[in-house]
Parts: structure tokens; sequence; C-alpha cells
């Protein structure tokens, strides 16, 4: 009844704003997408047998605009959900509704909304469909920009759960404020100078109800006393000079014993730091972060990837080819260290090396271990009910959770030729998933990826992957790997493609090839694709943020548009 009445009242209105500017009709915009999933049971990839004939996400989104108002609907459906998805989406409904009202400096939002403060340190919400992911406020948000070069927000709700109506549950309510500060808008002394500086400062917290958890400590049970109200604040800059750029945030978070932390009182802090120097042809990118204790949700007893408040961004690499993408690393909030460097350099044309269109090298390395954290006195690490343990700000940890060098090459040899090399170095520790006691993994991954223009509008590329390794995984994921395939482009609008991943390094059972064979078209804002074939089981990781593919065997089709 709630949906029924809020989508009367946003119609409403609209067409009260409509004839109050005596027009017919304000804008109508949108967009829809349908993903579309057949699989069958194939114990060789471990693919387990699907009840459904047919599953199936979809959604759509439509958008009305007036003047200074607009107004929304989105409206969802996964019946039932696609393999991978959690599924408590099951079902259908209208996800998120809101209004907004933009008038000179001021800007309301009433209804679902996302948003981020800073890199997302102590705010983010956001939507990730790939993952399954969608922390929407419902609530309020205001925008304030009473000066030019100064922004500030307030917002204030709760976080989507699936289809829960969240105003009849317990989870926690979160409020939060957000400055910032551009010294060149707000001086205009300052608007040309070869300085830049921006200052930012964020603070949120949630409430929720305490509830009743117990710890275990030297054989006796306590009721733990559990902070209702948790405060996160954060303070950033960003500042530059000519080919010079650093920015860093810092966030700070209070006592906030949860089923993540095992109930720690520990407080939390995060920093990230990076700096960037780019000149023509040249780029160099230097960053480093640390995490300590920051998940913070707006339900204590919550696990998963749903109900974060906060986003710890990854400073390791996000690959778009599969087997680079195989051991993707996850970001682990409870605690870890980590260092990135990125080398961009283009060889000038009409050289030797960079022949006649030129060479663009460029050259990653990240590093990520643990924090080294010592136990409290008389306490196991981590121990329920006490603050858990203490570890020095600069101070690495003797597990390593991930490592990569990466080598990308892209070559162009004539206007109708190109040419992509890549290598990748990687030192992998199931223990970032909680496979622990699994060995390191050591990898070595190559590709090669050739693009040839045929004719005008038509294209073929062509790619090789393949990836060495003596360790598996878990049961799908064994020794080396091999992958090729192509895919024909013609008319700017139809595609054809077929892929072969094969697992020849296994030791036991059947070598299995993943295949995959797929078509597309795309005609105006409408874009439809379909694919039959193996998908492997692994993770897929979206910065840093992870979840679990199972395998499958089938059709797979999407169709969007846009109107």
């Amino acid at each position: 009844m709630k949906k029924k009445i809020t989508i009367l009242a946003i119609l409403t209105f609209g067409i009260l704003s409509v004839n109050a500017q005596g027009i017919l009709g304000g804008k109508v915009t949108g967009n829809f997408q349908t993903d579309v999933q057949m699989s069958k049971e194939d114990n060789a990839i471990g693919a387990q047998k699907v009840d459904e004939k047919l599953l199936n996400n979809s959604f759509a989104n439509v958008l009305y605009t007036n003047g200074d108002f607009s107004a929304g609907l989105r409206f969802e459906s996964y019946l039932n959900p696609i393999l991978g998805f959690d599924k408590q989406y099951k079902g259908a409904g209208f996800a998120s509704r809101w209004v907004s009202y933009k008038k000179d400096f001021l800007e309301i939002t009433a209804g679902n909304f996302y948003e981020q403060f800073g890199n997302g340190l102590v705010l983010r919400a956001y939507e990730e469909r790939n993952l399954g992911l969608d922390n929407a406020m419902d609530g309020l948000r205001i925008v304030v920009r009473p000066y030019k070069g100064i922004i500030l927000k307030g917002i204030i709700g709760k976080q989507r759960y699936y289809w829960d109506d969240i105003w009849q549950t317990e989870n926690g309510l979160v409020r939060g404020v957000d400055g910032e500060f551009s010294l060149n808008e707000m001086i205009p002394s300052f608007e040309y100078s070869p300085v830049r500086l921006t200052l930012g400062g964020s603070f949120v917290s949630t409430y929720e109800k305490a509830g009743t958890q117990y710890a275990t400590l030297n054989g006796d049970s306590y009721k733990l006393n559990l902070p209702e109200n948790i405060g996160t604040g954060a303070m950033r800059f960003n500042f530059g000079y000519n080919a010079f750029a650093l920015s860093g945030e810092f966030a700070f978070k209070g006592q906030d014993p949860n089923a993540v932390n095992n109930y720690i009182y520990r407080k939390g802090n995060a920093q990230l730091l990076s700096a960037e120097y780019t000149i023509k042809g040249l780029g160099i990118r230097l960053e480093g972060k640390r995490i300590d204790n920051m998940s913070f949700k707006s339900k204590r007893t919550e696990t998963g990837n749903m109900l974060n408040v906060n986003y710890l961004p990854a400073i390791t690499r996000n690959h778009t080819y599969s087997l680079m993408a195989m051991y993707s690393y996850a970001t682990q909030i409870n605690g870890e260290i980590g260092f990135s460097a990125d080398i961009m350099y283009k060889i000038p044309k009409n050289t030797f090396l960079g022949g006649k269109y030129g060479t663009s090298i460029k050259l990653n390395y990240s590093n990520v271990h643990s924090l080294d954290m010592e136990p409290m006195d008389n306490y196991a690490l981590n121990q329920s009910g006490t603050n858990g343990y203490t570890a020095g700000l600069f101070a690495i940890g003797e597990d390593k959770y991930f490592t990569e060098i990466n080598l990308e090459v892209n070559k162009k040899f004539s206007s109708n030729y190109k040419m992509n090399f890549m290598y990748s170095y990687q030192e992998f520790n199931p223990i970032a998933y909680g496979h622990g006691g699994n060995p390191m993994i050591y990898a070595n991954v190559f590709v090669i990826d050739g693009t040839y223009k045929l004719a005008a509008r038509q294209s073929i590329r062509g790619e090789i992957q393949a990836l060495f390794t003596a360790q598996d995984y878990d049961e799908f994921a064994k020794g080396n790997w091999l992958q090729y395939g192509a895919e024909y482009n013609f008319g700017g609008h139809w595609f054809l493609a077929a892929f072969d991943q094969w697992n020849y390094g296994t030791e036991q059972g059947s070598k299995v090839h993943y295949y995959n064979f797929s078509a597309g078209c795309t005609f105006g804002a409408t874009r439809v694709s379909i694919s039959y074939g193996k998908q492997r089981q692994g993770i897929m990781c979206i910065g840093g943020v992870c979840r679990e593919v199972p395998a499958s065997n089938g059709l797979f089709m999407t169709i969007t548009s846009s109107f």
C-alpha cells in the first residue's frame, strides 16, 4: 500500500507541475534491460541442476522531468534470479521511487537515491548489477551550494535490503553530512593559478537498537554492551601543481562490534593516499592504502555484501581478460595494507620502437599484506568482547594476500591492424576468500589480442590467453588454462564470436573445454545479445567487492534499450 501511495504521489506532483507551468507535458526518458538464462546439469564442470526451465533478471527505469522538478520509478523482477544472485531477490515490484526539486542553490530529493562522500570510506550508496549489489538509500537527501566552490550535503534514511519493507525492520538508520570546498573557485584570484586545492570532510552515523549478544571470556559468558550509535568521520584533500597531483582521505570509526569483526571493540581507521605526475607521453601514479577494522554496516549481524554503509576500494588492477581475472583480489575489510604503482609511457611516433603510430607501454605493480596484529593480553587474537588486537600504523603482517606485476604493450602496425600484448605474474592467497589452508597460488598469465579492419565498419578480433600455475584453487580451477577465440563485427550492428577456455592442466578428471558461442545486434538504442556454452565456477570482483559465480551450461540472452 505504501508503494502504491508513493507512486500516486509522484504522478500527482508531475501533473500539478505540468499544469502549474501551463505545459502539456514534461520530458519522459528511461531504459530497460532483461537477462534470461537457461542452464542444465553438467557434472564435469560442477553445474547444478536448475529446477526452473528459465531464469530472468529484469529492470525498467522511467524518468520524468519538467523544469526544476523530476521524478523517477524503477521496476525490477527476479523470476527467478539468474545463477549467482542471492535467492532473496526472488520477486517483482517497484524497487525505487523518488522525487527531486532543484532551484537556485538548493536541491532536495525524497525517496530512493544514491550518494557518495569523497572516496566512499565512510559513505557510498550505489548499485553494481553484475554483483547483485544495491544499497540504495530510502529517505531524504539535501544538497546546498551557497557559494561558488562550496558544496554541502546531508542525508538520512535506511538502506535497501532485497524486498524487505525496511521501515518495518530493525535495520539501522543512516545519517550523514559532507562538505567540500574548492579554493580555486571560492577565491577569484586563484581561478587560473597553477596551484589547485580542494578540501572536504564527512561525518556519518548509524543508529540500531542494541539487541542481545554474548561473549565467552576465560570460560565465563558475558552479555555485550553494544553501542546503538556508531559514528564515522573522514577528512580529504586534493592538491595539484602543474603536472603533479596529490590526494588523500583519512577515516576513523568508533567502537562497532559486529558479526564481521567477531564483535570486538577496537576502533577502526582507514588511510588512502595517491600521487600522480602526468606530462605528454608519460604518466606515473603511486597509491597506498591501509584498512583497519573498517566494516561499517547498518545491521551488525549482516555478513554479506548488503547493507554496507561505506566502500573500501581496491588498489589492485581490474582486469577485463578472463584468465587475468581468474584470481581477482577482494578488499579485506578487517585489515590490510597495500601499495601500487602505475607507469604509462608512449614511445613517440616515427622512432625505432614507436614506429609510424607510436607504442603505448603500461607497467603496474601491486602488493597487499595483512596487518601486523598482536593479540590483547591474556586473550586470543580477535577475541569477542575485547579490543581484539593492536596494530602499528606502518607494521606489515606476515600474510601476503596478493602480488601482481603486469606489463601491457599496445601497438598499431598499420591503419587497419593493431595488437595488444599483456603479461601478468600473480601471487594469490586463497585465505583472502576465506579458504585458509590452501596453498599460495603462483601464476603466469599471457594475453595476445589483435584486431584487423577488413573493410568499412567490418573487423575481426582474435585473442589467445594462457595461464600457467602448478597450484589448484578449487575442484574446478586446476593447473594450467588456455583460452582462444575470435570475434567478427560487421556493418556496425552485428557481431559473431566463438571462444573456448580449456583447463588442460588438471591432473584429475577430464580436461574440460568451456566453449562459448555468441551473437548480437545493435540498432539505435536497442541491443540484443545471445550466447550458448559453459561458464566455469569462480569469483567475480569489481572494485574489490566480489561474489561467487556458479558454474553453468546453457543459454544466456540480454536485451537492453533506452528511450
